[in-house]
């Protein structure tokens, strides 16, 4: 009985472990970008999934003091344009690949520039780490940042 229940126990904790080591293998969840230029930490964005599976990344902090940087995306040219850039969401749509650790078909704005670009996130480093590339055309046009995991 005892042998049981402690097998039991094993194989519960070892799934829990598992299904908690997948959950970090995802793009959901409060991310810190890095500027690419000074390479000190930029802002905080939280990616979110919906029911259909998409994604919505949304900038929760700024995390500079530069007094010259415009609060609002002036440059953007869709929806969000002169809209304060906390709050505002920069991730739309993008979808787990079949069988990969990997979220494309979405899209990225650059609120410093107003652009958007295709999207592919994969998380990296246990899930630690969050490579964003931002790319127009085919995936080897663009830019990759390296986002960090708040805990």
């Amino acid at each position: 009985m005892i042998k049981t229940i402690l097998t039991l126990t094993m194989t519960l904790s070892a799934g829990l472990l598992s299904l908690a080591a997948h959950a970090q293998m995802s793009p959901v969840g409060l991310w810190r970008s890095i500027d690419d230029e000074s390479k000190q930490p930029k802002a905080e964005i939280r990616i979110n999934q919906n029911a259909a599976g998409g994604l919505s990344g949304v900038v929760e902090r700024s995390l500079q003091n530069n007094p010259n940087t415009d609060p609002n995306c002036t440059l953007c040219t869709d929806d969000r344009k002169d809209k304060p850039k906390i709050g505002m969401e920069i991730i739309r749509g993008g979808q787990q690949s079949d069988g990969k650790a990997v979220w494309e078909g979405g899209k990225i704005l650059d609120p410093e520039n107003g652009k958007n670009y295709s999207l592919r996130l994969t998380p990296t480093d246990g899930g630690k780490k969050l490579e964003v590339r931002g790319f127009i055309g085919a995936p080897i046009l663009g830019r990759t940042q390296t986002w960090i995991r708040v805990q």
